[in-house]
């Protein structure tokens, strides 16, 4: 059995005896829901452990890549700075078209009612300093204060320069420091896969204490939750569609065609790794120079999720209405900020741990609760459908875009 299956189990299991207890109301119900609050707080609490130390060492490593990418030059240059353009035009586009339709689908009035009332983790995001204070803010004048206190905006733009920095010093010493937090971060996978591996039981816990909480509405904010993020997902894969076909010149119908056999082994395999023998047939079907296919696709795979910040950051705005939290300007700015840069560090992770990993610090830069990420984590599998249809499509798009960016061919030519 998956573990995306055993945690799916564990959630329906979790929802059904919630939902059961909020209609039959026991007099044992509130010690039942008060026991399973702390056992799922015990279990979320150790996945939050692990966020600062293995963003910290995701973005140093992944500088330390992009700096080898970066000193490579020409179209490895070009492609990068491509993929950091588009995963912050992803971040907000969901942004704008995410909040308009919240504001006007807001979640049901009586399942935010009730998480308000139970939920003890949520409250108002801070006050919004002025504009220069805000600014200020994204560098820490202590960065061990950041991290203790995880201010991961701060602590985010300290890790990028760390590690920029750290690609200037001598080779061996460069090595060394860049294999010392390779280790932190292995050493934190190990952590977040024995916590995953009692997901199941920590997501049955908050289960009954959402399901009991909030009744039969727990359960539309869940179907709600899943057609939000997916729609935004399945927008950021049509930006990149439309970058190949007006940026790279292709021709829609030639693109469209060319799309359906990837779609179909992304559909079923739920994994652009798994796509991409047929992302590089598609690419040779539209006419990309094999010299910009062979470079850039491999590259997109590793490095690219168009909809990761997209969907990410939907599933903030999302967690914000439920908790009726009103989001300004600057703490959105620094949601999509902080979407941007972390998805591009973490690709190459499990899915059950980029949920967190990615998540994590949006959450924290937005000032949010993450006591719903577990539920929603155990719903994913449905998003994650969009997200993978989304992610080939920006990627053949992409790359055809490259292949015209570059001057390699005219469009259409091998």
């Amino acid at each position: 059995m998956s573990p995306t299956l055993r945690i799916l189990i564990g959630l329906v299991l979790g929802l059904g005896l919630g939902i059961a207890l909020a209609a039959a109301q026991p007099a044992w119900q509130a010690d039942t829901v008060a026991i399973l609050d702390a056992l799922g707080g015990v279990w979320l609490d150790a996945l939050r452990m692990t966020i600062v130390p293995l963003v910290f060492a995701l973005l140093v490593t992944g500088v330390a890549q992009a700096a080898g990418t970066l000193a490579a030059g020409g179209i490895a240059g070009r492609t990068l700075l491509a993929f950091g353009i588009l995963l912050l035009v992803s971040a907000l586009v969901s942004a704008l078209v995410g909040g308009a339709l919240l504001d006007a689908w807001p979640p049901s009035a009586s399942a935010t009612a009730a998480l308000k009332a139970a939920e003890k983790g949520a409250g108002a995001v801070p006050p919004t300093p002025p504009f220069a204070e805000w600014l200020r803010s994204f560098v820490p004048n202590n960065a061990i204060k950041a991290a203790a206190e995880g201010a991961m905006a701060p602590l985010v733009f300290f890790a990028l320069v760390f590690g920029l920095a750290a690609t200037r010093i001598e080779d061996d010493r460069r090595e060394r420091l860049f294999g010392f937090f390779d280790a932190v971060q292995a050493a934190m996978m190990v952590i977040v896969r024995w916590v995953l591996w009692a997901a199941p039981a920590g997501v049955f816990a908050l289960g009954v204490v959402f399901g009991a909480r909030t009744g039969v509405a727990g359960l539309g904010v869940l179907v709600q939750y899943v057609i939000v993020v997916s729609l935004m997902c399945l927008l950021a894969g049509l930006i990149g569609l439309v970058l190949g076909i007006v940026g790279g010149r292709i021709p829609a119908p030639r693109m469209l065609a060319a799309l359906i056999p990837v779609s179909a082994v992304a559909i079923s395999t739920q994994s652009s790794l798994a796509s991409l023998p047929t992302m590089l047939e598609a690419c040779e079907k539209i006419g990309v120079t094999r010299t910009v296919r062979d470079l850039v696709m491999p590259m997109a795979v590793a490095l690219y999720r168009m909809t990761s910040p997209a969907g990410n950051v939907a599933v903030a705005l999302y967690v914000a209405h439920v908790y009726g939290i009103h989001l300004d300007p600057l703490h959105v700015a620094a949601g999509v900020i902080v979407a941007a840069l972390v998805s591009l560090a973490a690709v190459g992770i499990a899915s059950a741990v980029t949920f967190f990993t990615t998540l994590g610090p949006i959450f924290m830069a937005m000032g949010l609760p993450m006591e719903l990420l577990p539920l929603l984590l155990a719903v994913e599998t449905l998003p994650d459908l969009s997200r993978t249809i989304g992610n080939v499509a920006a990627d053949v798009g992409v790359t055809a875009f490259m292949d015209r960016w570059t001057g390699r061919a005219p469009p259409g030519k091998t």
